[in-house]
């Protein structure tokens, strides 16, 4: 747990992930989301839904480090622009943003924003939301081929005769944690926020593969981020 916290998060001491990190990568989301969840309601006990949004927002980028974000807008980046799959992969590396970066992020931003601000705060249900999102990204590293010739996929290296095992515990742990405390907050519409959630999340790891042969860690932290804004958006739906 503390490596997929540091790995994920800015919480704790650097820790290098391993084999096993992935493992825990939906009860670290699910920590996340609740710790997000929790101040967003906690806000909307003070302010109006507006403020509480964006300091639900606030907590979320501190406390992932931005690194989420990040990762979108690297991506944004390379799989936008009508360019060869080598020139994507320059551009994913360059830490500076370009314009389609900046505007799809600024866009999720206040996305996310709007949909908070139009919800009931219900902190089970960011749990179930940030695990979903990190669930596809873990299965996502195992179940999908590295983009680059080395890098990110070396770190979560196991044995290939366990990788279905690997795959088939991921899936179980991170429908348990996400479906279970999203129904419970919501009921119907948070099992659709949840579905959102995993369908966003897959859309970009599909979309990156197709561009690019494979993920890699922007292409993550976008899926993360996508991710949950369906779902935001879907449980803000009347």
């Amino acid at each position: 747990m503390r490596r997929a916290l540091a790995f994920l998060t800015s919480i704790g001491s650097a820790a290098p992930p391993n084999g096993g990190t992935l493992l825990w990568f939906p009860a670290a989301g699910f920590l996340i989301g609740l710790i997000v969840g929790t101040t967003w309601w906690g806000a909307a006990q003070i302010w109006p839904p507006v403020v509480a949004a964006a300091v639900a927002l606030t907590i979320d980028l501190a406390v992932t480090g931005v690194l989420h974000f990040d990762g979108l807008v690297d991506t944004a980046d390379g799989l936008l622009p009508p360019v060869s799959r080598e020139r994507r992969l320059e551009i994913m590396a360059d830490p500076r943003a370009g314009a389609f970066g900046v505007v799809v992020a600024a866009s999720l931003l206040l996305l996310r924003w709007s949909a908070l601000a139009s919800s009931t705060p219900e902190p089970l249900v960011l749990a179930g939301l940030w695990c979903a999102s990190r669930s596809v990204a873990s299965g996502s590293i195992l179940a999908v081929p590295y983009a680059r010739p080395d890098g990110l996929a070396a770190s979560f290296a196991g044995e290939t005769s366990t990788q279905f095992s690997r795959l088939l515990a991921l899936a179980v742990v991170g429908i348990v944690l996400s479906v279970g405390p999203a129904s419970v907050g919501a009921g119907w519409l948070g099992l659709i926020a949840c579905a959102g959630c995993f369908a966003g999340g897959l859309g970009v790891i599909t979309w990156a593969q197709d561009r690019l042969g494979g993920f890699t860690g922007d292409v993550l932290g976008a899926a993360i981020v996508v991710g949950e804004t369906a779902g935001l958006l879907l449980l803000a739906v009347r």
